[in-house]
């Protein structure tokens, strides 16, 4: 008599293979993105400052391989258990449905990173990334062809070994990102940094509204506060520390503040005309130089006062 599906058999295989797919995908992007880190396209026109995609396939990979790894865990106690639930339709329906989006995977990236390549990418990395993803969806579609054909359950201890490689395999993977977007604490300093000087860009442009509608460079920060317009001097993030501002000459001046970590190169702000923008700072107080050129910021023209007519 065949055995019934129950509630529990379908939402561990529905579990498991949400887990797998999800697991599959932030893997492969975890190693695009480390192959664009050790290869970057200087055509690239933006690069995210925090590693977000990177982050978030690691956070990904740190919840869905652990929920893959248990639930597995219990498909495969319940089938050595009661052997006859190896046929259930559920686990078949899993299997050729993980077969058929693996096999899909592979031609749907493969055709990606063509068009990509054609494109003009990078000849090296456009090789890597094939290799990752032949080498990622394959493995997954020649394991759950083993498994249809119930190799796995007759080789429980290759079975283990499997995986534990591929567990090994992930937490490398996983470290490996530590060292090139830094620990939690690091990346929050470098945000630390990233507002200061975008504060400091602030300021900077106040001090040329001041400039273009008074004909001069303020005396102190405090002449740039607007209470009608509503600016207000930010402050420094990381009290008691705090921005300095000083005015070094008719048309120039200095803006300090107290960073934490040395400016990363990818981390430089795009230069704006008419002045030296370079944004990179080293760890410790520093100061920023900065030189108005009339030619480019001229003064605003005045508007003339209507005559005033007699009553």
């Amino acid at each position: 008599m065949p055995v019934k599906v129950t509630p529990k058999d379908f939402f561990l295989w529905f579990g498991a293979m949400v887990a797998l797919l999800g697991s599959v995908i932030s893997f492969i992007a975890l190693l695009f993105s480390y192959i664009d880190h050790v290869f970057p396209d200087p055509l690239a026109y933006y690069a995210d400052p925090y590693s977000g995609g990177m982050r978030f396939a690691m956070a990904t990979l740190i919840v869905l391989v652990p929920v893959l790894i248990i639930l597995m865990r219990f498909i495969r106690q319940d089938i050595a258990a009661e052997p006859a639930k190896g046929d259930l339709w559920v686990r078949r329906w899993a299997l050729f449905l993980t077969l058929f989006l693996a096999g899909g995977a592979i031609v749907i990236d493969l055709i990606t990173l063509i068009n990509h390549f054609l494109g003009g990418e990078l000849t090296t990395p456009f090789v890597f990334k094939v290799l990752v993803v032949l080498f990622v969806t394959g493995g997954v579609f020649l394991h759950f062809m083993a498994d249809m054909r119930g190799y796995w359950n007759a080789n429980q201890g290759q079975a283990k070994m499997v995986g534990y490689a591929v567990a090994v395999l992930v937490l490398l993977s996983i470290i490996a990102g530590f060292f090139i977007m830094g620990t939690p604490g690091e990346v929050r300093l470098y945000r630390y940094d990233d507002q200061k000087v975008s504060d400091l860009q602030s300021i900077q442009w106040q001090i040329v509204n001041y400039w273009q509608q008074k004909g001069e460079i303020p005396e102190d920060s405090a002449a740039l506060e607007d209470p009608i317009s509503g600016f207000r001097l930010p402050g420094d993030p990381q009290p008691p520390l705090a921005y300095m501002y000083r005015k070094t000459g008719p048309l120039s001046f200095e803006l300090c503040a107290t960073f934490n970590r040395e400016s990363r190169a990818s981390r430089a702000q795009p230069a704006r005309p008419g002045m030296e923008e370079n944004w990179q700072h080293p760890a410790g107080e520093h100061c920023f130089e900065r030189t108005i050129d009339p030619d480019r910021y001229p003064l605003f023209e005045k508007p003339t006062p209507s005559p005033v007519r007699p009553l």
